[in-house]
């Protein structure tokens, strides 16, 4: 039988040739069908198009900085020890030997104990007592470090941080003390060195931690009231002692820096004082003890940004971020008023009001004058070893292109008034004003400043008053923060002694101002004064009152007043000094208070200005400058670190070459009128 095939329901029905072309129909079919036709569904996923959001970015962004950040870690930990030197060599050249290693190989040895002393903020501070918030902190610091708890506990912070503003001691339940040993000030926060340089280059010619000490001490206090609370001035008698006497009898080289110039000129005045409120040293102790007294960017008469700061809270920079963004740091959010908390926590540091200017205007200036007249802020300095005679490069066009600033103005409300004669200023006297209550204590919280207790009447009369010389600042201060001062009028003094045979001098109010006070009777001991120049530092400052509002600061820096033909950037006149501490403070007295036998030095202990010129780091490399003439980075300053070597290894201050000096303050002190 033939065999049939069957087709498979399956398989389409076949056509003929003929059936299988497309039926052609008339253009209006064509047009209906087109329209009937349903476009081919796409699929879900082909629908469904990523999202890519904010959050996936910074998680993308916050990963990617992470993995970089631990890449580089890795790399940096694996690379070897030589490596940096390496590539900055290749950069610049071959490096100078460091300080340390250039004198070892000259053959300097350790021979002279030294003692360091360092100044305001850069000692740190550990917690040994506290409230129920810091628990977990016993021994923990407070104060340098990583500051770890001013990020986590503000707030609880700034109470342990505080003194009490009564007594200017430990508040109930609070003790806060200084860490001691040189880790005390060698780093002030990883990565950021203080005396770690001069610390580690001195180890290289002999010295170790028996031949150095680090007189580490509360900054926050009055200095007379580190003996009273912690017996800090007798610890630094007896060490100091110690060292002479197991090292041959080696006088010691003592190196003060910043506010520390002024706490051991303090100590030289009460270790030879008798007990109960002296050291009972004797008149002759520093003869048989110190060697040297080498004061790095010592504020010898104070400085005006210490006025900045008890004034308003703020300085040059502080000034310039609340003017870059508004209201942030007075904003109150979270309860953190920054600038408010930053006054309430400082004003009850007693030792910033070691920093007010001293002298008056006998020394800053008055309306229409000051030492400074004429100052050119942008010229070149050449070195001079003449202690009477400094060169200065730059054309004569440029001085009389340059208007003369008013530096003994240190406060004024108004450029215009900055800028005013004397004469055409009405000034209405602010000392007899009636004070009154801005707001209801209940408002302010924990952020009360003693501006809510003068009211409006008040604070309009501290700026009708319009402008401030060194002498009316102090009666400024008075009626701002009148339980600040009468603390400090207590333990620090500002004036120019008459007589200095006076016995009111004996009193420990008077012996960190060298106005008031004999230098000790050590006819073998040198001082030095070491600082930095080239940099603009603040002098003085034009204000203006800030918006009211809940409890304000109602005083600011009018960062608005600027001019380019003078040395006003940002309502702050510069003038040459180290950033911190101008030139004038730290160079005076020993450029003629102390210079020979003056009544202020009558035993005519030698004295030498060693100034250096600042130069900003070549490269990225190079880190904070071998060469800086700013007030902390000065500290790592190669020139400044050999001279410092040099002496404590026997070198006197003739061997050195004398005076080195870059600025006018032979040519300003002589215009200073001081009974000598």
């Amino acid at each position: 039988m033939p065999l049939i095939r069957r087709r498979k329901p399956s398989e389409p029905s076949k056509t003929p040739a003929s059936d299988s072309k497309p039926q052609k129909g008339t253009p209006e079919e064509e047009d209906e069908d087109d329209k009937n036709k349903k476009p081919p569904l796409k699929s879900k996923k082909l629908e469904e198009k990523p999202r890519w959001s904010c959050v996936d970015s910074c998680c993308w962004f916050i990963g990617c900085v992470c993995v970089t950040w631990w890449v580089l870690l890795f790399l940096y930990n694996a690379m070897p020890a030589s490596f940096p030197q390496y590539v900055t060599e290749a950069i610049t050249g071959p490096l100078p030997d460091r300080p340390g290693e250039k004198l070892r190989k000259e053959g300097l040895t350790a021979k002279h104990p030294v003692v360091f002393v360092p100044g305001i903020v850069t000692g740190g501070l550990e917690l040994w007592e506290g409230h129920q918030c810091a628990e977990g902190l016993f021994r923990k610091r407070l104060w340098g470090g990583t500051f770890g708890e001013v990020y986590k506990r503000p707030l609880c912070w700034v109470e342990h941080m505080s003194l009490d503003n009564e007594t200017g001691l430990d508040p109930s339940g609070i003790r806060i003390r200084p860490v001691t040993g040189l880790v005390a000030a060698d780093y002030f926060a990883p990565g950021y060195f203080v005396w770690a340089v001069l610390i580690a280059n001195l180890a290289r010619i002999g010295y170790e931690e028996k031949t150095m000490y680090m007189a580490a001490y509360d900054w926050r206090l009055s200095f007379q009231n580190t003996e009273v609370r912690d017996q800090t001035l007798s610890h630094i008698k007896s060490n100091i002692e110690l060292m002479v006497a197991t090292n041959g009898g080696k006088r010691a080289v003592v190196i003060p820096h910043s506010m520390g110039v002024l706490y051991f000129l303090h100590f030289m005045k009460w270790v030879e004082a008798p007990a109960p409120m002296g050291g009972g040293g004797g008149p002759d102790w520093c003869a048989k003890h110190i060697k040297a007294v080498m004061n790095i960017g010592g504020p010898f008469l104070g400085v005006p940004k210490a006025i900045a700061g008890l004034f308003s809270a703020e300085a040059k920079d502080i000034a310039v971020a609340r003017a870059i963004a508004p209201g942030f740091l007075e904003n109150d959010k979270f309860s953190l008023q920054t600038l408010q908390y930053v006054m309430k926590m400082s004003r009850t540091w007693d030792s910033t009001m070691s920093m007010i200017p001293k002298g008056g205007d006998t020394i800053w200036g008055g309306l229409d004058w000051s030492p400074e007249d004429g100052y050119v802020c942008s010229r070149k300095r050449e070195k001079s070893n003449d202690t009477q005679i400094v060169r200065e490069a730059g054309p004569e066009s440029a001085v009389s292109q340059t208007k003369s600033a008013n530096y003994g103005r240190i406060i004024s409300f108004g450029k215009e008034v900055a800028e005013a004669p004397s004469s055409e200023i009405e000034r209405i006297d602010f000392r007899g004003a009636v004070k009154g209550h801005s707001v209801a204590n209940t408002t302010c919280r924990d952020v009360w400043t003693e501006y809510h207790d003068m009211g409006p009447g008040g604070i309009k009369a501290v700026a009708e008053y319009k402008v401030y010389t060194a002498e009316s600042i102090l009666d400024l201060l008075h009626f701002v923060a009148p339980k600040m001062m009468t603390r400090g009028t207590a333990h620090f003094s500002y004036g120019i002694a008459d007589n200095l045979d006076d016995p009111k001098y004996q009193h420990y109010k008077y012996w960190s101002n060298p106005l008031e006070i004999k230098l000790p009777n050590a006819p073998e001991m040198e001082i030095f004064s070491l600082y930095g120049v080239g940099i603009p530092t603040e002098r003085a400052y034009v204000y203006k009152l800030s918006p009211g509002g809940e409890c304000y600061i109602p005083f600011q820096i009018d960062t608005s007043a600027d001019d380019d033909n003078s040395c006003l950037r940002d309502g702050v006149y510069s003038v040459d000094g180290d950033e911190t501490v101008p030139v004038l403070s730290s160079g005076f007295m020993c450029a003629k208070g102390w210079r020979g036998k003056t009544r202020f030095n009558p035993s005519g202990i030698r004295t030498y200005i060693r100034e250096y010129s600042h130069s900003p780091p070549a490269n990225l490399l190079e880190g904070r400058g071998t060469q800086s003439g700013a007030h902390v980075d000065m500290m790592g300053n190669f020139a400044l670190i050999e001279d410092i070597i040099r002496v404590a290894a026997g070198a006197s201050g003739e061997d050195l070459g004398g005076d080195q000096v870059y600025s006018d303050i032979f040519k300003w002190s002589n215009k200073i009128d001081l009974q000598l």
